[in-house]
């Protein structure tokens, strides 16, 4: 049963986008967010940090190196937030190598 006083949150999808020479951080942002996001940068910011908290950062990323090419995006799945940091559910997993 669902707390209807419960803040809003909004499920953003992640990946990591591949370069010639670096690896890109990508945050999917809904059309609508349902939450009171008032800063983009700090959001995007708080979405990379729940990522790495529930994911390690460097078995990730090498299993990122060993999937996809340059100019790949690999997707980790989702996470949804509150705008105060709580993390409602996710759906992050390592790449399959």
């Amino acid at each position: 049963m669902s707390d209807d006083r419960s803040p809003p949150a909004d499920t953003f999808g992640v990946s990591i986008g591949v370069d010639d020479d670096a690896f890109r951080f990508l945050v999917h942002v809904p059309s609508n967010l349902d939450a009171a996001w008032s800063d983009r940068d700090a959001f995007q910011e708080l979405v990379e940090r729940v990522v790495w908290e529930q994911l390690d950062r460097n078995r990730t990323l090498q299993a990122v190196a060993r999937v996809a090419d340059a100019g790949e995006r690999v997707e980790l799945g989702t996470v949804t937030l509150r705008p105060d940091g709580t993390v409602v559910d996710h759906t992050l997993d390592v790449p399959a190598t």
